[in-house]
């Protein structure tokens, strides 16, 4: 019911005959007695002449789907005995034990309703294509239709499932499809990752896009999913729609073959109809656009029919067997027990009591377990041609999952290493091997490392995902195993900080991304010290897809603390995370100064505490002084309380690097009023602005950092006004740090103002050109560094560093970074 509801109207309605009534709500109220509907109700009933027993329980907590068999346990519930007074449905509730049991079937759709699942890839144009398939459908029969679309907590490149029922009669199924006729799936990594063939009903359908011929299918299909093909009938079909839209020119976007396939090996509506309004629906969806790119989406259409493949499936799959596989002892509970659970889509299995026990009580995740995904979703992968690697570890710069690296090796480690593990001498550093290793599992195909390569014959070429995952995946393994080495470089270039571990890594972002190389570099800079303060935006949705944390530790165990808040509000979240930790660094000074007047401690204890408390809130040194000062308190604490207090305390020494980061829509948006209250306080604090110039997380919608005339959501007929200056605002203050950088145009630039801004006593603020799949670049995200030099060199976006320590020393604090590199030469139309 909605609420308020008329209470006398409800009284006339209920049957006198009622004696239990259950009222369920779909909200949670800790501090009440009762959740709103519940109370409502009883309410009315107070004064009634009859008066039932009326419980109340919870239900689609979370996103929670509701299932004909919760609510059928709920009727069950009602006729015991004793009745809980207050429930939930949907969990396993083994501490509090409030949960009730679901009985009977979960699916009571009309058996004649057609039910089909797609399981997508996302921006392969499933989810789209599964709304014009309806769309079609609806209007060429006389059928009723039903779509529902649920996603992972990836960007694109993760899970899409497509729900759709057809059929003759009135669709009421509220829920998730669990008995299919038709099963797609769009990913041949995920006949591994999930269980594809779940519910799929006997004599229905399987398509598959693959490379895999049938020895191949016979080596790489998992024993359970051969077994259900052959126990359950299953029409299984194959096709290479990859291959069929490259051919097209149409890249990786694969809807309209598996949609032709969808409509071929169904019988919704006659095919030659639906083949003709697949076309005039292509015709009208992208005629407007560019005719040329309708005529790509028809060729891939009449392509399809010449490849779709029927699968004999051979008698012996009904005995294939299904091996056990052996669990990895150094595996984290967390990782086996909640981690891949919930990346099987087996989440809603977990109990409150497995939550408990792995940790999930204070809204905190362990680090680095984004490392054990491995979800294997590239096409195409890189290949390191050693000869041609000229050591510039551009590739590893630029990578937005932090998937390719350089790896140095000792004598015994390249003794040791498997026989594909071929390396070259470092420069300069006699007996240490140098590689460039690729993770094919982690690696999204985005090609960028590929084009950042600046050797004249490549020393990166991509190769299919099947061959380098035979070639690379022992040598990665084996690779994050041999033992860091001093860096032989500086830390401050760009070579030299990639032989620094990134502590942000094989994150949710989409292949290509443009923000995580930016935020991977300052945690390589950075990240053993890092507090973040990350808006609610791309950056949250990367950077923490439950259950999987990319932030990770270093081999001591530090890396950055991490925690997310709001649009409006995450200027001052971290603002208030850099006071928290000021005052309490304040509070110790204030010790460590006691100690040191009384004079009653050795020479080399004094030294440290003396350089901790002369350099306490400088950056560079803090973590060699706070070490220093750790180890003489060690030596000589016992029995002495003001020093063992002081030690108690030794997660203080450190200076942190408090930082804000967040796209344009926080920055120039929702989120300014905060940032230019934090820059006017003249605290010691750092923000990253990762401007894409649309709300590219909500679907692209115009922000004030959108330029003058261009098109996005909110301004379909371009934006009238100019783009907000942010940085001329921040600089106004005449106090704060200020930098423009965009990472294809100039990396050098980009280094010396990350390094400028954490070292500058003050705020600073980065504003980073971050060009994003949204823009719809035609060559792909693949060119993204290519996008940023051209925005560079037309004059639209400018390189510059603002320094406020110039100015005392008589210099202009303002610097351009930038040659006039403005073409002289028009485009022709």
């Amino acid at each position: 019911m909605y609420r308020p509801f008329p209470a006398e109207v409800f009284l006339e309605k209920m049957p006198k005959t009622v004696e239990r009534v259950a009222v369920l709500d779909r909200t949670k109220e800790p501090g009440a007695s009762g959740e709103p509907l519940l109370l409502d109700v009883q309410s009315a009933l107070y004064d009634a002449e009859t008066r039932p027993l009326v419980i109340g329980g919870r239900y689609g907590l979370g996103s929670k789907d509701v299932t004909p068999d919760q609510i059928l346990g709920v009727y069950s519930h009602l006729t015991s005995s004793k009745p809980k007074s207050r429930f939930t449905i949907g969990i396993i509730d083994d501490v509090t034990h409030l949960s009730i049991p679901s009985v009977g079937s979960k699916d009571l759709t009309n058996k004649q309703t057609f039910q089909c699942k797609f399981f997508g890839f996302g921006s392969d144009g499933t989810v789209g294509a599964n709304k014009a398939a309806i769309k079609i459908i609806g209007d060429h029969t006389d059928l009723n239709v039903q779509g529902y679309f649920s996603y992972d907590s990836k960007k694109s490149g993760g899970l899409t499932i497509s729900h759709l029922r057809f059929g003759e009669n009135r669709i009421r199924s509220a829920y998730l499809i669990s008995e299919p006729n038709f099963v797609s799936c769009s990913s041949a990594s995920y006949v591994t990752q999930y269980d594809l063939l779940k519910g799929l009903k006997p004599g229905g359908t399987f398509l598959l896009n693959t490379v895999w011929n049938e020895d191949k299918l016979e080596r790489h299909l998992p024993a359970q999913m051969k077994r259900n093909l052959a126990e359950k009938n299953i029409q299984f079909y194959t096709i290479n729609a990859i291959k069929i839209a490259a051919n097209a020119g149409l890249g990786r976007r694969m809807n309209t073959v598996m949609q032709t396939a969808f409509f071929k090996l169904t019988s919704i509506l006659p095919f030659e109809e639906a083949f003709q309004a697949l076309k005039d629906s292509a015709v009208r969806t992208y005629g407007k656009k560019d005719m040329r790119l309708a005529e790509k989406n028809i060729r891939a259409m009449d392509d399809t029919l010449a490849h779709l493949k029927k699968i004999e499936i051979p008698s012996s799959w009904k005995n294939s067997e299904i091996e056990n596989v052996p669990q990895d002892a150094d595996k984290p509970a967390y990782v086996s027990r909640i981690l891949e659970p919930v990346n099987r889509l087996e989440g809603d299995s977990l109990s409150v009591g497995a939550l408990i026990e792995n940790g999930m009580v204070d809204g905190s995740y362990p680090q680095g377990t984004a490392a054990y995904e491995k979800r294997g979703i590239a096409l195409e992968v890189p290949e390191w041609v050693s000869d041609n690697c000229t050591m510039c570890n551009e590739c590893a710069f630029v990578c937005p999952h932090a998937a390719i690296r350089p790896v140095l090796v000792n004598e015994a480690e390249k003794e040791a290493a498997p026989a594909g593990f071929i390396t070259r001498e470092m420069r300069g550093k006699d007996g240490l091997g140098y590689r460039i290793q690729v993770s094919p599992l982690d690696c999204t195909g985005c090609n960028l490392c590929a084009h950042a390569c600046p050797a004249k014959d490549k020393a990166l070429v991509m190769k299919p995902f099947e061959e380098m995952e035979e070639k690379e995946a022992d040598n990665w393994s084996y690779a994050v195993t041999v033992t860091p080495k001093p860096n032989p470089g500086k830390k401050e270039t760009l070579p030299g900080s990639q032989f620094e571990q990134p502590l942000l890594e094989f994150s949710g972002a989409c292949a290509g991304c443009g923000e995580t190389p930016y935020v991977k570099l300052l945690t390589q800079l950075f990240g053993d010290r890092m507090m973040i303060a990350n808006a609610t935006g791309c950056s949250s949705i990367w950077g923490a897809s439950a259950p999987a944390t990319p932030y990770t530790v270093n081999q001591d165990g530090h890396g950055p603390a991490w925690a997310n808040s709001l649009l409006e509000d995450n200027a001052e979240y971290g603002f208030g995370m850099h006071l928290a930790n000021k005052t309490l660094r304040e509070a110790l000074a204030h010790e460590v100064d006691v100690v040191l007047e009384q004079n009653e401690v050795s020479e080399n204890l004094h030294v440290a505490l003396s350089n901790w408390r002369d350099g306490m809130h400088e950056s560079e040194g803090t973590r060699e002084r706070a070490e220093d000062l750790q180890l003489a308190l060690l030596a000589e604490m016992d029995g002495h309380a003001e020093l063992e207090a002081l030690y108690a305390k030794r997660d203080l020494f450190l200076k942190r690097s408090q930082w804000m980061i967040g796209g344009d829509g926080w920055a120039y948006d929702i989120g300014f009023g905060g940032i230019d209250h934090v820059l006017a306080s003249g605290e010691d604090v750092n923000m990253l602005v990762m401007d894409n110039e649309v709300y590219s997380n909500t679907g692209g919608q115009s922000s004030k950092a959108t330029p003058m005339s261009a098109l996005a959501k909110f301004a379909s007929s371009g934006k009238r006004m100019g783009k907000k200056d942010l940085g001329f605002m921040a600089m106004s203050y005449g106090n704060v740090y200020v930098a423009q950088v965009a990472m294809g145009a100039n990396k050098k630039q980009l280094m010396k103002a990350f390094l400028e801004a954490e070292k500058f006593d003050g705020p600073s603020l980065i504003i980073a050109y971050t060009p994003c799949i949204t823009h719809g670049i035609s060559a792909g995200m693949k060119t993204m560094l290519t996008e940023t030099d051209l925005a560079v060199s037309c004059g639209y976006w400018n390189l510059y560093r603002y320094n406020p320590d110039l100015i005392e020393k008589g210099k202009n604090p303002m610097v351009m970074d930038f040659k006039n590199q403005i073409s002289t030469s028009s485009m022709t139309f």
